[in-house]
């Protein structure tokens, strides 16, 4: 696969400084905190080298990174290994891999990655499938269909790259598109930051699968 390759040859050099980690992911990590206990089985999907899974996993009771990219799953693993921590795994895996049973996770992640999938809302439906009844999904997406000046400027060469194959294909979300698209999928809207560093616009969504029973959930700001 085209994309993998890609992934597989940055995957050296994602933790640089500045890259791995930057302030938008500090602001994720603790936002993130505030939805794990003690019992929380999480899935972090596109999990990348595992820098986020590894600082979320004394809050929870068990992590599952998976990723398409071979490169940066042993880098994860390596790092997961160098620190002892033994209740965080990272597979090389998709979203719809069978190994992942339907309402097996009480949280999944999805950090930086719903724009870069071919279908995103066959994506969100599956991490709906995944979570258990009341789960919640967390996702930090760019959202790179505002209509500002300097946003459709910086879009033109992303357009480009992504039509000719350089890059993945790129969805041009906005913050309200994403929105209807998460609710589409079935879930409620429990939070919504916005994460910008302008002039590009990364919204943080927190959304609730609803329960067996449940044909509501209450918005509440977190």
């Amino acid at each position: 696969m085209k994309s993998e390759k890609m992934w597989n040859q940055l995957a050296k050099s994602w933790d640089k400084p500045g890259v791995s980690l930057g302030e938008n992911d500090l602001k994720i990590i603790e936002m993130t905190k505030k939805y794990l206990n003690s019992s929380s089985v999480v899935l972090d999907y596109g999990c990348a080298t595992g820098s986020i899974a590894l600082e979320i996993a004394s809050m929870a009771k068990e992590v599952h990174g998976i990723d398409i990219s071979s490169n940066m799953i042993e880098i994860a693993q390596r790092k997961a290994n160098e620190r002892g921590m033994e209740n965080i795994t990272f597979t090389k895996a998709a979203i719809f891999d069978e190994s992942l049973g339907q309402e097996s996770f009480d949280v999944i992640l999805s950090l930086s990655i719903l724009h870069l999938v071919e279908d995103s809302a066959q994506v969100m439906e599956r991490v709906n499938q995944l979570l258990k009844p009341g789960g919640i999904f967390i996702s930090a997406t760019p959202c790179l269909g505002e209509k500002t000046f300097l946003s459709v400027l910086m879009n033109i060469p992303i357009f480009l790259l992504s039509r000719v194959g350089v890059i993945p294909s790129i969805t041009f979300f906005s913050a309200s598109s994403l929105t209807a698209a998460i609710t589409n999928a079935g879930f409620h809207m429990i939070e919504q930051r916005d994460l910008s560093v302008r002039p590009l616009r990364e919204c943080f969504i927190v959304a609730r699968k609803a329960w067996k029973d449940d044909a509501f959930v209450p918005h509440h700001s977190a």
